[in-house]
């Protein structure tokens, strides 16, 4: 069964969707673009898409199911600039929880970052009862005191948490999100690290802070059966990646900067040059 199909009467032959598609799977045929290797077909959407005359339908990514681009770029450079800039981890949040509704936006989102030949594969644990948190936490620190020597702050975390309560795991966050994948699955971590940083950038957009869980992860990637077993973590998975999910307490004021730019231009001649140093004023 062919799994594209090609209205012959809108298509034009431009040879646009050929030229896209990532896998060759199509090629340019006496009456259109036909299939070559249905099977190599990754589910990219891309012919799909970039049709101007809505002249290619994919059974992988039905046409019925995308949805219009009124305006390409979607926002201007210089709010995208800001924007992005705006994005900062947060460790101090209010105790309220983050609305069930608004936490499933945050996975959804995550769905639609790139991933290694679009095998997308993650699948997420969304904990919204700071009570379990609590317990993983404690967890964490038990998993510390037996691993002392791995981290240099270990011990100090140790102890805050022990005298004084403070949790340094996940920072009090009321939320956590959790990616996982199978354990079989070449590119769980990459996809993981590209699926929640789209989370985290959109999350700014609903006044939602966060910050990778890297304590709780460090514990998760050693596969620490308590903790495994508090998460009622399946068998054939494997925790990717966590982000602490909340509203922040406070608020910044001001976009903080960072090294400059390091960039070296290799030109056509085999020289390479530093950066010119009229590009230190790009983002003013």
């Amino acid at each position: 069964m062919n799994i594209i199909q090609v209205d012959h009467e809108k298509c034009t032959k431009c040879g646009i969707c050929v030229e896209l598609c990532p896998t060759r799977t199509l090629h340019m045929g006496e009456n259109g673009p036909e299939e070559v290797k249905p099977e190599g077909c990754i589910a990219c959407g891309h012919c799909v898409a970039i049709c101007p005359n809505t002249a290619i339908d994919n059974a992988k990514t039905p046409l019925s199911d995308q949805v219009v681009l009124e305006n390409f770029p979607v926002i201007d450079s210089d709010t995208a600039y800001h924007f992005m800039r705006s994005r900062r981890s947060i460790r101090c949040y209010k105790s309220e929880s983050v609305p069930r509704k608004q936490l499933l936006k945050l996975a959804d989102i995550a769905r639609f970052a790139p991933t290694a030949s679009n095998k997308q594969g993650i699948s997420y644990i969304i904990i919204e009862n700071r009570k379990t948190l609590e317990k993983a936490t404690a967890v964490v620190i038990q998993w510390m005191e037996e691993n002392q020597s791995r981290w240099w702050s270990f011990p100090l975390h140790i102890k805050a948490y022990r005298e004084k309560g403070i949790d340094g795991i996940f920072r009090s966050a009321p939320n956590l999100i959790i990616a996982t994948a199978p354990k079989d699955f070449k590119n769980g971590r990459e996809n993981t690290i590209l699926s929640l940083a789209y989370l985290e950038l959109y999350a700014n957009t609903l006044g939602i802070g966060s910050a990778w869980a890297g304590l709780f992860e460090m514990c998760a990637f050693s596969n620490y059966v308590p903790l495994l077993d508090l998460l009622k973590i399946p068998e054939t998975k494997s925790i990717t990646g966590a982000v602490m999910i909340g509203y922040p307490k406070y608020h910044f004021e001001r976009l903080v900067d960072r090294n400059p730019i390091d960039v070296i231009w290799l030109s056509d001649d085999g020289r390479s040059d530093k950066l010119n140093k009229d590009f230190d004023n790009i983002s003013r």
